[in-house]
């Protein structure tokens, strides 16, 4: 399968983004999806992760109660929707895929490339 993240920009802190997951190639509801970020400096961190339906999912704790993992298979697309966002959110934004019915956190086999979330103060 093949990803393509879209939908980073500029933003002021405390504003909102949703980021879109492009799927292609291979029956998209085959895989869990997942989203990971890595800025800074910093080593690369899982964020959320959304099971093969969309009935599951998990949020790193830094997280919590202000991003949104969701999907539309029929779309072939899933979304992190960003609410309340910090100056320490910036980062290069990945998703990502592994083909699952049960598992729906790391590892991932499939990657696509960033795009980038920056939140000014």
């Amino acid at each position: 399968v093949q990803l393509q993240a879209y939908g980073g920009g500029l933003v002021q802190a405390g504003g909102s983004l949703r980021l879109s997951c492009a799927a292609s190639g291979r029956t998209f509801s085959n895989y869990a999806v997942g989203w990971f970020r890595q800025g800074g400096g910093k080593e690369r961190e899982f964020v959320a992760g959304i099971s093969w339906r969309g009935g599951r999912t998990s949020y790193a704790d830094s997280v919590k109660g202000r991003f949104t993992i969701s999907r539309d298979n029929a779309k072939n697309t899933a979304y992190l929707q960003m609410n309340s966002l910090k100056s320490e959110d910036t980062a290069a934004y990945y998703c990502a895929a592994r083909e699952s019915y049960s598992d729906y956190g790391p590892p991932y086999d499939y990657w696509g490339q960033g795009t980038q979330v920056t939140v000014s103060s």
